[in-house]
């Protein structure tokens, strides 16, 4: 029962750790949607299940390093409500900025106050259905709108 000599011992590193889907962004995604504001909850209670015209709504969605309270990836729309604490001159310049960097992504950003979402649920509901409903024609890919350009150009120079 002699020890291996040391030169030919192995060490192995453990594993990185696994985050799967109780860590990194996923986790983080999750634990947003387990403890939402007052104005999130009613808010979600009326968009969840395809319930506003069978849009589908995605709670604490990520996208480009944000977490989006509300998403509608058909429709490139991102809701977020907005507290108290957003009033602030620094809250409100990191929120104008991650709407533009949303709206970089193709993403048009309401955003409402809590006390909005609370005391007018009805007309936050207009407000984006209006947007959810509005012309698509407007955020078609270049691509597409090449390839149309195209069939009609197609269409126009044949006899």
């Amino acid at each position: 029962d002699s020890p291996i000599p040391p030169t030919f011992q192995t060490t192995k590193k453990p594993p990185p750790p696994r985050l799967g889907v109780w860590g990194g962004v996923r986790g983080r995604a999750r634990n947003l949607r387990q403890t939402p504001t007052d104005a999130e909850a009613l808010l979600w209670s009326k968009l969840r299940d395809r319930r506003l015209a069978g849009y589908k709504f995605r709670r604490q969605h990520p996208i480009a390093g944000y977490f989006a309270d509300f998403a509608c990836i058909e429709s490139n729309l991102v809701i977020e409500l907005d507290g108290g604490q957003h009033a602030m001159p620094h809250s409100a310049q990191r929120d104008q900025a991650r709407s533009a960097i949303l709206s970089n992504h193709g993403f048009h950003v309401l955003r409402f106050w809590n006390n909005d979402v609370l005391q007018n649920i009805t007309g936050v509901l207009e407000t984006i259905l209006q947007f959810a409903s509005s012309d698509k024609t407007s955020s078609l890919t270049p691509t597409l709108s090449r390839q149309r350009e195209r069939e009609q150009d197609h269409k126009d120079n044949t006899p």
